[in-house]
């Protein structure tokens, strides 16, 4: 029985968009589902999978908060000009 697992960012593509649409986690859910069937004969009936929004306060990289770190990489690309 695969559970499948997959955090998408909540910040959205654009301001009016704040979160994964229903449509779109139907299609994540039946993509990954299929992916597995495909990959390794794993049954549809037994795949589970969780789709979490995480807000953007909530995550980091490269060893910053996400607002933070892309602050600084911005800064860094207009010093390279």
């Amino acid at each position: 029985m695969p559970i499948v697992n997959i955090q998408v960012t909540r910040e959205g593509t654009s301001p009016k968009r704040k979160s994964v649409t229903a449509k779109e986690k139907a299609k994540l859910i039946a993509g990954v589902s299929q992916l597995l069937l495909d990959v390794l004969g794993k049954p549809l009936d037994s795949t589970f999978v969780v789709i979490e929004e995480v807000a953007l306060e909530n995550w980091g990289w490269g060893g910053l908060p996400v607002p933070e770190y892309r602050r600084q990489r911005a800064g860094k690309k207009r010093s390279v000009k």
